[in-house]
């Protein structure tokens, strides 16, 4: 059996769909009822479950669990706080770091010996870059301010607990640092600084499909970065929970940077529905954007695992594929 704590989430659902395709047991969280008639219609027990309370956890199953795969928790994307005028920084600690600590010894309790989780790709920000892929081993260096500021130290703290418990209490925990993931899902708003903003890859989309001209700025086919796939993710969490040597940090990503040019030029051809976009160059700067890379020769030799969505293009095509079929849109209204 395994646990999905967090079902209620993009990743959780494809997580979910891909360990029932393979034959798994598996038994889901959330923090309320939304996506219960989902799960139940699936025939997969559905448990509420708020991670800062130790007593919801007495609900969960104690014998026969293979593994928890964490994926709950407060993201900035989610929250419409402006650190302007607020702070959340205790949220984060809350949620994400204790939160963390009641997975673990709720598993402890009961002799279970793997949690896998996720962290930010932005505890690496400061060794971003287009040349290099960053490997596992990078030491973390991040920013002390901005909207994912006290996110990354919360996960990091997360991350750190996980760790604690393999070399304490014998456990085989793992950590997926994680990019931008794509799929079929809620992509197209997230908030930054509390101020929900239309996402640039919906803009892309949103243009494509209605044949209209894509800005592609100065340094744009310098500027790249490297995505995951969301069907990748949750293949990699099987391996991963099924594997006796994944344990420790891995990188999940392509493995392939993508410029943001190529981007464009590859969303204005897969979804486009008549008329092409026209990419029209701008003689000037889109911000100070950073590129980041990373390597995935880590995960394919503990786990075997390899991304087969290592290409954008066969990232965007089965996207829309998913999206024209509706995958998904009763849950996330996209």
């Amino acid at each position: 059996m395994i646990i999905v704590i967090g079902a209620s989430s993009f990743i959780g659902v494809h997580t979910v769909d891909y360990l029932l395709s393979q034959g798994c047991e598996v038994v889901v969280t959330g923090r309320n009822n939304k996506f219960k008639s989902h799960y139940d219609a699936l025939g997969v027990r559905y448990v509420n479950l708020d991670l800062r309370n130790n007593s919801d956890f007495e609900n969960l199953p104690k014998h026969g669990v293979e593994g928890v795969i964490l994926l709950g928790g407060l993201l900035p994307a989610n929250t419409a706080v402006n650190l302007d005028t607020d702070e959340n920084a205790a949220d984060y600690f809350e949620i994400n770091t204790i939160g963390t600590i009641n997975v673990l010894e709720y598993c402890r309790k009961n002799d279970i010996k793997k949690v896998i989780s996720t962290c930010s790709y932005a505890d690496v920000i400061n060794s971003w870059n287009a040349e290099h892929p960053v490997t596992e081993d990078e030491p973390r260096s991040y920013r002390y301010n901005g909207d994912h500021a006290v996110y990354v130290f919360s996960k990091n703290a997360a991350n750190d607990m996980l760790l604690y418990y393999n070399a304490q209490h014998g456990m085989s925990n793992s950590i997926f640092r994680l990019p931008p993931v794509y799929g079929a899902g809620p992509h197209g708003f997230y908030h930054v600084n509390g101020v929900l903003m239309k996402s640039a890859i919906q803009k892309f989309m949103d243009k494509a499909r209605a044949g209209e001209d894509i800005l592609v700025f100065e340094g744009d086919e310098r500027f790249i970065r490297d995505f995951a796939y969301v069907k990748d993710v949750a293949r990699a969490f099987y391996l991963a929970i099924k594997s006796e040597n994944a344990k420790g940090l891995y990188n999940m990503t392509s493995g392939v940077g993508v410029s943001m040019k190529d981007q464009a030029a590859i969303i204005a051809d897969v979804f486009c529905e008549g008329k092409k976009s026209n990419l029209i160059k701008v003689d000037k700067s889109n911000g100070n954007p950073r590129s980041f890379l990373f390597s995935m020769e880590k995960a394919k030799r503990d786990f075997g695992f390899e991304p087969e969505f290592s290409s954008f293009r066969t990232m965007m095509i089965d996207y829309k594929k998913d999206l024209d079929r509706g995958l998904y849109k009763e849950l996330f209204n996209y």
